[in-house]
Order: C-alpha cells, then structure tokens, then sequence
C-alpha cells in the first residue's frame, strides 16, 4: 500500500510539470502559426509533437495513477477502451511527429546545391498532409484496442491485463494470427521511424561537424560568436533526437516482450511505465532550454 502510495507520488511529480511543458509548447508554436503571416512548418509540427505528448502523460499518467491510488471508480468500458485507445494512438502520433521533425530539420541545413534541399517544405501547408497521414496510420494500426479492451468487471476473469500495467482494464484473448499482425504493424512502423531518424541524425551530426570546422577558419576574421539560427535549431534536433531514441528504444524493447509473452513482473512494467512517460515529459524541456538560449531577434529598421 505505502509502496503504491509513493509510486502515485512520483508519477503526479513527473505527469504535472511534463503536462504543463508540453501545454507552454503547444500554446507557445500554435499562437504563432496563427497569429505571423510566415506559417513555418516547424511551429505546425512541434505543436502536434506537444499535443501528442500531452495526450501520452494524461492516458499513461491517469492509468497509473489509478491503480497506485486504487481508484476505480469510472473506470467502464468505454472508459478503458478510450484511455487505451487514445495512448497507443499518441505514441504512433509521437515518434511519427519527430521523425517528421529530424528529417525537415536535415533537409533545411543541407546545401543549397544539394538536390535533397528541394524536398525541404516552404510553408506549414506542405507538412499538413504529413501530419494528418500520422493520424490515419496510428489510429488503424491502433484499431485492434477498440475491440478487444474492456473493463474487469465484464470479463469474470477471463481476459488479459494490457501490458499487463492495469487490474481494472482487460484484454479479451485474441487470435495469434491478429495479435501478431498487429505487433509486426507497430514493429514496421517503429522500424521505419528511427531509420529515418538515425540517417537525418547522421546527417545533421555530419554537418554540424563540417560548419564547426568553417568558423574555426573563419573565427580570426570576424567578432561573431553566436551560431546561426540553423546550428541552434539543428542542434536541438540532435538533443531530441537522443532523448528520443534513448527512452524509445527502451520502451519498444519492453513493449515488444510484454506484449509477445504477456508479462505480469512489476519490475518490468514499472520501468516501461518510466520509459513511457520520460520521453513526452522530458521533450518540451529540451525544446524550451534551447529555445531560451537563442539571442532576440533585431528589429529591422
């Protein structure tokens, strides 16, 4: 009891502060696609980052919470099926969002000769379809949650507990052929995702190297020290792309192995819960303590 008092201890302590991150971003890159004429595609995406990371910490963070605090009151059906549903589809949503982001980020610090520089969006209309594509996607791949979860009480013992993380919450048994089809749909797309992610990183990692050595040629002639607004931006990619792939990689490996031999080991699950929710409640840190750090901009005159 005490243990599972301070387990919900701990997740309000990492859920509020990575809540209200997340809604700072959100608001933050949402007022200015709406409010400047210039519609950046970088504001439209951080914002779905920020709104999908939200929407991990409020599912994952309410779950845990429950079951730490033994609340159960509420929790039918329906309940289950949208707090599950919703949290796997945000997942997707996340690491598709930011592998959307490492790679315009690659395409903006390529050359100007480079033929990949003319893939990189204009505006946020052309990153719109993208990120409604994400949407799409996730929610199919997600699909099978809405048939197959359903409150305890109406399964008199027969279902499985998902990731086996919440007593109140059953996974009626499905067929092998489905399950795994739907584990090797989440696995392509996870697959596909950080390949992407580690090839832009590569990238960005590469050209970083490559402006480093032009400044230290040109430090002796020229007073200015702070970098371009391209080496910050890149370099918080590069950031969140550790962060990403450290918590990522992790959790997938956990998810995978729950979900193939339907583990019920507290420590497991207690770790994958950590790993769920470090990367969305980390994330809008490393962008706002980046964003913090760039000079103001001078007015033209």
């Amino acid at each position: 009891m005490i243990l599972s008092v301070i387990r919900g201890i701990t997740l309000l302590s990492l859920t509020g502060p990575g809540i209200a991150g997340n809604h700072f971003l959100f608001v933050g890159h949402a007022y200015a696609f709406l409010t400047r004429p210039e519609k950046k595609p970088i504001h439209l995406i951080l914002a779905q980052l920020a709104f999908a990371n939200t929407i991990i910490i409020c599912t994952k963070g309410s779950k845990d919470i429950t079951v730490s605090f033994h609340l159960r009151n509420g929790l039918g059906t329906a309940t289950c099926k949208t707090v599950f549903y919703l949290g796997r589809v945000a997942r997707g949503l996340s690491m598709c969002t930011t592998c959307l982001l490492s790679v315009v980020q690659a395409l903006t610090i390529s050359p100007r000769t480079s033929s990949w520089r003319k893939l990189k969006p204009r505006t946020a209309w052309q990153v719109l379809p993208s990120l409604l594509l994400f949407w799409i996607l996730n929610s199919l791949i997600s699909s099978n949650l809405l048939s197959y979860i359903t409150a305890a009480q109406s399964t008199n013992g027969s279902g499985i507990t998902p990731s086996g993380s919440h007593p109140y919450c059953h996974m009626l048994p499905s067929g092998l052929t489905v399950r795994w089809l739907f584990l090797t749909l989440m696995a392509l797309r996870d697959i596909i995702s950080q390949s992407l992610m580690g090839w832009s990183s590569g990238y960005m990692a590469f050209r970083l190297c490559k402006h480093r050595q032009s400044v230290l040629h040109l430090r002796s002639s020229t007073s200015q020290r702070n970098s371009s607004p391209e080496t910050r931006a890149t370099r918080s990619a590069l950031l969140l792309m550790a962060c990403f792939l450290l918590f990522y990689w992790a959790d997938f490996i956990f998810s995978f192995c729950i979900g193939s031999f339907l583990t019920n080991d507290r420590t497991v699950l207690n770790i994958k819960l950590f790993l769920t929710l470090g990367y969305a409640s980390l994330s809008p840190f490393v962008l706002i303590s980046r964003a913090s750090h760039q000079p103001p901009r001078r007015s033209a005159r």
